[in-house]
């Protein structure tokens, strides 16, 4: 029975010993992919609001 603790104790010493390196772990860089824009998608809108407005203006 001894031998089955030391067993079990050298065991559990032996896995926690090797659970890690001195080695830095590599971690790869994330991979970010950007959806492409048409260079008017910020002014297209609020020239088309800004048309229905003067259209609004106009037939009154």
């Amino acid at each position: 029975m001894k031998k089955l603790v030391l067993a079990a104790a050298l065991t559990a010493a032996a896995s926690t010993a090797y659970a890690g390196s001195l080695a830095d772990p590599i971690i790869e860089a994330p991979v970010i992919v950007e959806e492409a824009s048409g260079s008017s998608s910020g002014v297209l809108i609020p020239l088309i609001l800004l048309a229905l407005v003067a259209a609004a203006v106009a037939s009154d």
